[in-house]
């Protein structure tokens, strides 16, 4: 049994603004959010990897949330990510953004350990017991090793708080094995930018995306087209779309969103150490794709 929670469509994973000197831009981040809720997103996912969860104190993530908060209310759901090195510590970073007043948890398995199946399993549900808010699992082996498998969601069905799963394993193969194992149990999200129409067509309900901060109206148009079935013109938004949501697969990733929202006149590049803004041709080839794309525009 699980909650009824109406999570769909397409949720911007947020990049959090920082000044020159590195401290918290909140007036920024909260500019960028009203500018994406102006474009019809469905929902917000702020302190994700976008938003350099791991390099911000606990009091600035509860001053990021409470900043959202402000500027979204009750309009969309507001989620945030959880990612810490130890359970302890992730379940006091879900009862802080309780109390900043997101409506859900995006939890990523404890951070740099590689815990196997009942350790995983036992961190989310330690998480899911913190409070009483929804929650999606974030499945990104290839960044976090630890891969929450079809098994490790049998065992967690049972948890009434545990309703969706963020797939970005990059494998369109176990969005299928999700559903035929488990059926509607989980509302399933596209978790990977650059597999996202594969995605949905497979029956993900929704979209964590990378590169809708910086093209949010494209992005919504691509989504409409897909869940209408119009697939010819999803097809023809994705193929245009596709050398920027590559961005969102690569190490750098946080980076690379950064510099097309900047460019596109969202933020700035800035990051936080050990991160450094791209630099000499690497930013430049990131930047025509940008350009290029943004002169390509599909109507």
């Amino acid at each position: 049994m699980s909650l009824k929670i109406d999570w769909h469509g397409v949720y911007p994973a947020v990049p959090t603004q920082f000044h020159e000197d590195f401290t918290l831009d909140l007036p920024s981040t909260q500019k960028h959010v009203e500018a994406l809720l102006d474009e019809g997103i469905h929902g917000l996912v702020m302190l994700g990897t976008i938003g350099e969860n791991c390099s911000l104190s606990l009091d600035e993530k509860v001053k990021v949330l409470k900043a959202t908060k402000e500027v979204c209310k009750d309009r969309v759901p507001l989620l945030t990510g959880v990612a810490e090195f130890t359970t302890a510590n992730a379940c006091a970073t879900a009862r802080a953004a309780a109390g900043a007043g997101v409506d859900g948890l995006m939890v990523m398995p404890g951070m740099v350990y590689n815990s196997d199946r009942r350790e995983t399993v036992n961190h989310f549900r330690t998480v899911a017991a913190a409070t009483d808010l929804p929650i999606m699992c974030y499945n990104n082996p290839p960044v976090y090793r630890v891969d929450l498998t079809p098994d490790m969601f049998t065992d967690l069905a049972d948890v009434e708080t545990i309703v969706c799963i963020k797939e970005a394993a990059g494998d369109t193969r176990r969005i299928t094995d999700l559903f035929n194992r488990l059926g509607d149990r989980y509302i399933i999200f596209s978790g990977l930018d650059d597999v996202a129409l594969e995605s949905i067509m497979l029956g993900c309900k929704g979209w964590i995306s990378g590169l809708v901060d910086a093209f949010p109206r494209e992005n919504r148009m691509m989504w409409d087209a897909a869940v209408a079935g119009d697939w010819k013109r999803g097809l023809e938004i994705y193929r245009w779309y596709m050398p920027m949501l590559h961005f969102d697969s690569t190490p750098k990733l946080v980076q690379y969103i950064k510099l097309a929202c900047a460019e596109m006149g969202y933020g700035t590049e800035t990051v936080r150490a050990p991160r450094l803004p791209l630099a000499g041709a690497e930013r430049e080839a990131a930047l025509k794709i940008v350009r290029d794309s943004a002169a390509t525009r599909p109507q």
